[in-house]
């Protein structure tokens, strides 16, 4: 047994995709599925603001990538959103301050509606979670899991709509956040009375080091994949 590193890539089935939104834009992306069964749910990963270096390979989504469908059985669905640009290619058009970008989240959405990929979450980060509580609520999402959010673009009004709503809202938010600590999330999120708020303790916004990554990988699975919590540390090798 092999213990999976920050740069364990387990096998799973990885194929290049091209999202195509509403407005005529063509956004690069890459699905990543389970090599040997069916997906049981599937992420669809919202990105860190790429202004300031969030692409669809910020390194938790790229991990969720690399070890959920070994692991847990998830297909994920990352892409990088208008204008931004990773080591799979530039997205089409410019960034959109978060208000275009509902072009990008409805055009994951029926990506994974006509490839049939079950039970879709949003996972967004940082700046992805406000397009997910912006422009997330798609009869065919499942939930939200939040990492980071920073709560500047989704307003009151946004909340108030996911607490009509009804749908599972959980956020992992950090100890030593640089925009929003655990005791103003939780007082930010008692608009939404299903929301969950879950603190890291030691955790920063860009949950850097592997204990962290750990941390959010298995929040994760415990809501989407319960059957596949906790995740095991070791993988088989040879």
């Amino acid at each position: 047994m092999g213990e999976i590193r920050a740069s364990t890539v387990l096998p799973a089935t990885r194929t290049d995709i091209t999202l195509h939104t509403a407005d005529g834009l063509e956004l690069v992306g890459e699905l990543a599925v389970p090599v040997d069964r069916p997906p049981v749910a599937t992420l669809v990963c919202l990105h860190p603001l790429p202004t300031h270096g969030g692409m669809m390979d910020s390194h938790v989504l790229r991990k969720a990538s690399y070890r959920l469908p070994a692991l847990a059985g998830l297909a994920v669905l990352r892409f990088n959103t208008r204008g931004t640009e990773s080591e799979r290619g530039r997205s089409q058009g410019e960034f959109g301050e978060g208000e275009t970008e509902r072009y990008d989240v409805a055009a994951a959405l029926e990506y994974a509606e006509y490839h049939d990929l079950p039970h879709p979450w949003l996972l967004g980060w940082s700046f992805g979670t406000e397009l997910a509580l912006k422009w997330g609520r798609d009869p065919l999402v499942e939930g939200l899991i939040l990492l980071s959010p920073p709560l500047h673009r989704a307003t009151d009004a946004d909340l108030d709509a996911w607490a009509a709503d009804g749908r599972p809202v959980v956020a992992l938010v950090p100890e030593h956040d640089d925009y929003l600590r655990p005791p103003e999330a939780r007082e930010r999120f008692k608009r939404i009375p299903q929301a969950e708020v879950v603190g890291v303790d030691g955790a920063k916004h860009l949950w850097v080091g592997e204990p962290y990554v750990r941390i959010v990988l298995n929040e994760i699975v415990r809501r989407v994949a319960p059957g596949a919590h906790p995740l095991p540390e070791h993988w088989p090798t040879g």
